[in-house]
């Protein structure tokens, strides 16, 4: 009986875990340029002393759906899509290099640059700071320009460029924070294939009704696993009360 409840039990633990998952890509259908968690379960052996006669459930995260979300216009200056594969760069607050779709960029209160969540965007120096000015004008390729405040309408005077990168899908990760890092810590080069569209934003790439699914299927699969565990406790007491009666 222990094999069945021990395996149950385990089952039913990563079940809870897998609508963690699913809960959270659903919480996030809204997130501008969010990519959705696969989610997946697979038994393991269960080492020790001996042979490994018993096996356990397993709830993992192997990939990231990198499809491309909906394009919807805004018509905001600083918002900006990514036209096809391709990632913007950020600064995270541990300093480092990291990764995001979401082009929903504002600037803060002195100047900088920054996602909505408040990540600075990199540019070729560094992170981009924008002078006062009447207009920001982002090309296909990256480029920012800026009015300068008093000057003519054609007056543009060009302040960085997006630092634009195409990393590996298989080197990269998401951390807690929902940007992408490279496995192996190695900054991406720029990419000059990697183009924008200004006033447009990429939404979740999540399909509600689909990890709604998930979600009932999950909550089906720890039903059943509570059964077994009730099945296993009701066989115990039956040998036990054979036991007695011998």
């Amino acid at each position: 009986m222990d094999r069945m409840i021990f395996l149950a039990m385990s089952a039913a633990r990563q079940m809870l875990n897998g609508q963690a998952v699913a809960a959270h890509n659903l919480a996030n259908a809204t997130t501008t340029g969010f990519k959705a968690d696969f989610n997946a379960y697979r038994a393991m052996p269960l080492f020790g002393a001996g042979y490994p006669s018993r096996v356990f459930a397993l709830a993992e995260r192997p990939g990231i759906d990198l499809a491309q979300g909906s394009i919807e216009s805004t018509g905001n200056d600083l918002d900006v899509a990514l036209n096809g594969p391709g990632m913007f760069v950020v600064q995270a607050p541990d300093g480092s290099e990291a990764y995001t779709r979401a082009g929903d960029l504002k600037l803060d209160s002195a100047g900088l640059l920054t996602t909505g969540s408040g990540a600075p965007i990199l540019g070729n120096g560094g992170p981009i700071a924008l002078p006062p000015s009447e207009a920001i004008v982002i090309g296909a390729d990256g480029t920012i320009s800026v009015r300068p405040l008093g000057q003519q309408a054609n007056t543009l005077a060009q302040v960085d460029r997006l630092r634009l990168v195409k990393p590996d899908p298989a080197n990269l990760m998401k951390g807690a924070d929902g940007l992408f890092r490279s496995k192996d810590r190695t900054p991406a080069p720029p990419d000059a294939t990697v183009t924008v569209t200004a006033g447009t934003l990429e939404r979740s790439n999540v399909s509600p009704v689909g990890e709604m699914v998930q979600m009932i299927e999950t909550a089906r699969r720890y039903e059943l696993a509570v059964k077994a565990m009730r099945t296993a406790e009701q066989m115990d007491d039956a040998g036990a009360r054979v036991l007695r009666l011998a």
